[in-house]
């Protein structure tokens, strides 16, 4: 299993993007963005079900989702944020956090625009920004 936690970490590029990490979790950055700032909360150890999420890391998850949301608050602003469980591609527990906004945003001279606002996000829709240099603009702003 563990050559699947590895892959996960290398798609989602875990270590380059990652904003802050605790001992249970960390949040990092989605490569394709769909909205401004949308990033990944992941489990720190192999963990294909959700079930199997022990009371602490469960606790740690509140801990954590409090700690994005601030760090949110204080950069982009946005309206909702939105908690996405999938696992239909990527069997490691990790939540696709999406930040929502209801106007359009501007961040490093790009424009962003929340195609799905006010229903479900529309995580397909987004750039891959894995080379982009202003993805790592937005991971140092979120970093504060």
């Amino acid at each position: 299993m563990t050559a699947t936690f590895e892959a996960f970490q290398e798609k989602f590029q875990v270590s380059r993007l990652e904003l802050w990490r605790s001992d249970h979790w960390t949040w990092s950055l989605r490569p394709v963005h769909c909205t401004l700032g949308a990033s990944v909360l992941s489990l720190n150890r192999w963990c294909p079900q959700l079930g199997e999420m022990t009371a602490d890391e469960g606790a740690s998850f509140a801990k954590a989702c409090a700690y994005v949301e601030g760090r949110y608050a204080a950069t982009f602003k946005p309206v909702k944020i939105n908690y996405l469980k999938l696992g239909m591609v990527d069997a490691h527990l990790h939540f696709h956090v999406i930040p929502r906004y209801d106007t359009a945003q501007q961040f490093a001279g790009q424009h962003w625009s929340d195609t799905g606002w006010p229903g479900q996000p529309d995580v397909g829709h987004g750039a891959d920004m894995a080379d982009d240099p202003h993805l790592l603009d937005i991971r140092d702003a979120l970093k504060g």
